[in-house]
C-alpha cells in the first residue's frame, strides 16, 4: 500500500486526501517531507510505503547526494498509526506493519546518499527510530524524543534497534524502561543528534549540511557510508582488514586520483558526476 509522492517544495496544512509525502528536489538535495501534519506524522501503512517508494527511487538516482528527511506540522513523527492498527489488530496486519518499517529502516541504512533528519516537535517510538537511523541529525531547541511505549505495554523493541546502535548502552535501556521524553540537549549529549539549534535556524542549518556534503565526491560519500555500517558490526580485526580492501578499492577510483592531484597542486578538485 503506497502514497502518491509530491514534488512542492513545502507541506503547508493540506486537504485529507494530500499526498502522505512530499519531494522536492534541487542541487543535488533530495528534500522528503513525511505530510501528515493532522497525525502528527504518524507512520501509517501508506506513509511507510510512500516513503519506501522514494528511497528506492532515490537509491538509482545518480544526481541526488544527500536526503533530508523533514516533516510538515507541529511534530516530526509521532511513531506508528495506533489507530490503523487497533483497526485491524490480527497478527497478520501486525507482522506486515513491523515487517514493513524494518524493510524502512534497513532502505535508508542500506542508502548510499547520506540522510540527514530535520527535527521538530516530538520524535517518538517509531518517530524516534527514525531519527536514530538517519546518518546524520539537526533539531531545534524544542524537540522532544521518546521511545515511550513501555507506558502503554508495548515495548519499544524495533525501536531499539536504531536507538541501541545510534547510542551508549545505559543512556539507550533508560529512554526504553522509562519511556519519559528526553530534551534536544540531553539528545545531543547522548549523540542521538548532531546539533541543536533555534528553531528559526533549523532549515538552514540543514541545508548548510546537506550542502557541504553534496559537494563532496558522489561515489566516495557512498563507499564511505556503506563502509561506515558494515565495520561497525565487526570485531576490531576484522573491521582493519575490511577498511583496508575499501580504501585500496577507493584508492583506485578516478576520484580518488583527481582529489590528491588537486590537493597536491592546491586547487579544487572536479569530481566526477
Amino acid at each position: 500500500m503506497t502514497a502518491a509522492v509530491s514534488t512542492a517544495p513545502s507541506a503547508a496544512p493540506t486537504p485529507v486526501d494530500a499526498p502522505a509525502l512530499l519531494r522536492h528536489d534541487a542541487d543535488g538535495i533530495a528534500t522528503l517531507t513525511l505530510n501528515r501534519p493532522q497525525a502528527r506524522n504518524a507512520l501509517s501503512m501508506a506513509l511507510m510505503g510512500a516513503l519506501q517508494d522514494a528511497l528506492d527511487a532515490i537509491r538509482e538516482d545518480s544526481s541526488v547526494r544527500v536526503v533530508i528527511l523533514r516533516a510538515a506540522g507541529p511534530a516530526f513523527c509521532a511513531g506508528h498509526d495506533l489507530k490503523e492498527m487497533r483497526a485491524d489488530p490480527s497478527r497478520e496486519a501486525t507482522e506486515a506493519v513491523f515487517r514493513t518499517c524494518a524493510r524502512l529502516m534497513l532502505s535508508l541504512t542500506r542508502l548510499p546518499q547520506p540522510v540527514i533528519a530535520q527535527v521538530h516537535g516530538i520524535a517518538t517510538a517509531a518517530g524516534c527510530q527514525l531519527v536514530a537511523t538517519c546518518d546524520l541529525a539537526i533539531c531545534a531547541e524544542e524537540a522532544r524524543f521518546a521511545t515511550p511505549g513501555v507506558q502503554i505495554g508495548l515495548f519499544c523493541s524495533t525501536p531499539m534497534v536504531a536507538l541501541s546502535r545510534a547510542v551508549s548502552r545505559k543512556a539507550a535501556l533508560e529512554m526504553l524502561l522509562v519511556g519519559e521524553p528526553i530534551d534536544a540537549q540531553e539528545a545531543l549529549r547522548i549523540g542521538l543528534v548532531n546539533r541543536v539549534v533555534p528553531a528559526a535556524e533549523l532549515e538552514n542549518a540543514v541545508a548548510a549540511m546537506a550542502q557541504k556534503i553534496a559537494g563532496k565526491a558522489r561515489r566516495v560519500v557512498a563507499i564511505g557510508k556503506e563502509a561506515f555500517g558494515r565495520q561497525i558490526e565487526m570485531g576490531l580485526e576484522e573491521a582493519y582488514g575490511y577498511a583496508a580492501e575499501v580504501m585500496t578499492r577507493n584508492m583506485m577510483m578516478a576520484d580518488a586520483r583527481e582529489g590528491i592531484d588537486a590537493f597536491i597542486a592546491k586547487r579544487v578538485p572536479h569530481w566526477e558526476p
